[in-house]
């Protein structure tokens, strides 16, 4: 028996309104402020992310390197994964791996504004 229920993924990063603003742009929903070092999306399909100032955090290196994991990243569902490009570097997005030559076209790899990874999945 669980003794627990996920509730939220943190990301710390050095200015959580800026990214609370990001993803609220490619997921929707409603960002809250909980003081100037922490603010919650409330995402419209029910998902909660939360974004904490963290003024020396360093981004993590993609693909990982020995000193310097990832340690994690979001995947994120879309039905067309050039449009989501197009959308999400309009907002700041980088990319880090967006390569189809081998003919990969089901993901997609970027950076938020903070550095964090994140993956566009196609899928419905």
């Amino acid at each position: 028996m669980p003794v627990a229920t996920f509730c939220l993924v943190a990301l710390d990063c050095p200015e959580p309104r800026e990214l609370a603003e990001f993803y609220r742009e490619l997921l929707g929903g409603e960002v809250k402020r909980y003081g100037d070092d922490w603010y919650d999306l409330f995402a419209a399909d029910g998902t909660r992310l939360a974004f904490q100032r963290a003024p020396g955090m360093r981004p993590p290196s993609w693909p990982q390197a020995d000193d310097n994991s990832q340690q994690l990243h979001l995947d994120l569902r879309v039905t067309d994964l050039g449009a989501a490009e197009r959308h999400a570097l309009e907002l700041g997005a980088r990319p880090l791996d967006t390569d189809d030559d081998e003919g990969r076209r089901e993901f997609r790899v970027y950076a938020d504004p903070a550095g964090h990874p994140f993956c566009f999945v196609y899928g419905t």
